[in-house]
């Protein structure tokens, strides 16, 4: 058994860092009740920093209440060990300093023998160059991964941890901010849902919402009418979107029930976006990892401009439930797959075996450790789905024409 065990969370949010963490120190303690456990605060930048929590009896024994809440407890940062100027600009290393280094030597300093990372593509692709610096280098040190992201995007990994909560709660979400379609007349609601590259979580998100309408019952004769409740378009990264054509199918729909409601995924029209803003020489801004800062661009916004004019729209009304959904506490489903992924985590941690947790979707689907090599980010949302052409089909929107890869945000 390891001398000591560390987790760290890092990254965006998503509804199952509390969790995981509370399903790891659970199993540990379950395998070796006095095996010691640390957990690194505020992801890679505790870890540089040397700033960590002490996993106690008091922990170890309420752990379970962990599933109860979202966030993480521990705290996250965005923090690529490998953007040496970004670390220094921010204190975490010196001038000249190697950060895999500055790493690896903190966890050797503090007698670490397995660290756990829970996180997205860019959290454990820094877990990789991490683990890769340990082994070139001869430390005696495991490093697995869990996954981490409510854009279910990352290559090969068939179901990220905190997704399917993530998609419950922005359809929970859209039931209130959809009740604004009859706060006046003619309203355009967009309905802005997280991803960047993957129309994954907006789709899903939209499916959960149409089969609560579906499900629900109405008293249309006093003006409880699913149709206004209902989506009316769903857009996705992967999609291209000819806005004058759905200008004149949604201008019809406006006509008839005096509202329109769309799902938007943050990253549809980013490419158009930007082109606009750097021909108006407009700085785009970008984070630590090269990511366009969409919070900055409003693609919600750009689009509600498109479509008014073209709907005579009297009011656009532009929602965000990102923030919402990916701080919620894991659902049943993603608890369930937590604790398979946490003790599969353990178990190859145990075996000295390096690499992420996850359902290898180039491998039958089955429960593997995966290579640090093999993960990627920036997994495209598989439009041919039939859950998703069902979608489209039941609120009328046409069957998608996939978008160019060449003009999704790589970075």
């Amino acid at each position: 058994m390891a001398k000591k065990v560390a987790l760290l969370t890092a990254g965006g949010f998503a509804p199952c860092l509390s969790s995981a963490i509370g399903a790891l120190i659970s199993r540990y303690t379950e395998l070796d009740p006095t095996l010691e456990i640390i957990a690194y605060k505020n992801g890679y930048q505790g870890l540089l920093k040397g700033d960590y929590i002490q996993v106690s009896e008091v922990v170890r024994k309420n752990a379970a209440l962990l599933h109860e809440y979202g966030g993480s407890p521990i705290g996250n940062s965005r923090v690529k060990l490998t953007n040496v100027n970004d670390l220094v600009k921010r204190g975490l290393v010196s001038e000249g300093a190697d950060p895999l280094q500055v790493a690896a030597d903190r966890l050797v300093a503090d007698g670490v023998s397995i660290l756990h990372t829970i996180g997205g593509d860019d959290t454990n692709t820094t877990a990789a160059d991490l683990a890769a610096y340990l082994g070139e280098h001869d430390y005696d040190l495991t490093v697995v991964g869990l996954p981490k992201t409510i854009d279910n995007d990352v290559i090969p990994i068939k179901q990220s941890l905190g997704a399917d909560t993530a998609a419950e709660m922005g359809a929970r979400f859209a039931k209130n901010v959809m009740a604004e379609h009859n706060a006046g007349t003619r309203i355009l609601i967009i309905h802005e849902v997280m991803g960047r590259n993957c129309g994954w979580l907006t789709a899903r998100t939209a499916e959960k919402y149409h089969a609560w309408v579906k499900d629900s019952e109405w008293l249309p004769e006093i003006g409880l009418d699913s149709r206004a409740w209902d989506v009316h378009g769903v857009f996705v990264p992967e999609a291209d979107v000819d806005i004058p054509k759905e200008a004149v199918r949604l201008k019809k729909v406006m006509d008839e029930i005096g509202c329109v409601n769309l799902f938007l995924s943050e990253g549809a029209g980013v490419a158009e976006i930007v082109e606009e803003m750097e021909r108006a020489g407009v700085e785009v801004a970008r984070d630590a990892f090269g990511h366009i800062r969409l919070e900055r661009i409003n693609p919600g916004v750009w689009f509600g401009k498109q479509f008014a004019e073209m709907l005579n729209a009297e009011k656009v009304l532009v929602q965000k439930s990102g923030y919402y959904s990916r701080s919620a506490a894991a659902n049943d489903f993603d608890k369930a797959l937590i604790k398979q992924m946490a003790d599969k985590a353990v178990e190859s941690a145990i075996n000295g075996e390096s690499g992420v947790i996850g359902h290898d979707e180039e491998n039958n689907d089955e429960l593997s450790l995966i290579a640090f090599s093999r993960i990627k980010g920036g997994k495209r949302f598989d439009l041919s789905q039939q859950w998703y052409l069902d979608l489209l089909v039941s609120i009328g929107q046409p069957s998608p024409v996939a978008r160019p890869e060449s003009q999704l945000d790589s970075h």
